[in-house]
C-alpha cells in the first residue's frame, strides 16, 4: 500500500481515443488513488471528472494533459497543491511551470505517464 501513489489527471477526458483517459484506466488498474479534472464533467471507470478545483488531502503527482498555454490558469493551484512531483506528459512541456514548480520544491519529470505504469517506473 506504501507505493501507491495518489494521482491528479489535469486535462481528463470521457473520450476513450485521449491518452488523459488512457492514463486514469491505468493508474486505476495499478490501484494508484486517480482524481480528475476536465473541461467537461463525467465518468472514466470509477472516477468522476471534476471541472472544478479540487483538493485531495494527500496528493502525490499531478499529470498534465494539457498544452502549454492552456496550463496558465493552473500555476497557482498546481504549487498549491503541492505534489511531490509533476509529469510532463508529451505535448506538455513548460519550461514556465517547470521553474516555478521547481521554486516550490516540487519534483518535474517529462515522461508518460503510460510508460511509466506498464514499465514499473511510476
Amino acid at each position: 500500500m506504501g507505493n501507491l501513489k495518489s494521482t491528479l489527471v489535469l486535462g481528463a477526458s470521457e473520450n476513450q481515443d485521449r491518452y488523459s483517459n488512457r492514463a486514469i484506466k491505468d493508474l486505476q488498474f495499478y490501484q494508484h488513488p486517480v482524481y480528475a479534472i476536465g473541461a467537461k464533467t463525467g465518468m472514466v471507470g470509477s472516477t468522476p471528472i471534476h471541472t472544478e478545483l479540487i483538493y485531495p488531502s494527500e496528493l502525490d503527482t499531478i499529470t498534465l494533459y494539457l498544452s502549454a498555454e492552456r496550463q496558465k490558469p493552473y500555476y497557482n493551484y498546481i504549487t498549491a497543491l503541492k505534489p511531490r512531483r509533476i509529469i510532463f506528459n508529451p505535448g506538455t512541456e513548460n519550461e514556465e511551470l517547470q521553474i516555478l514548480a521547481q521554486e516550490a520544491g516540487i519534483e518535474t519529470l517529462e515522461a508518460c505517464t503510460l510508460v511509466m505504469l506498464r514499465t514499473g517506473q511510476y
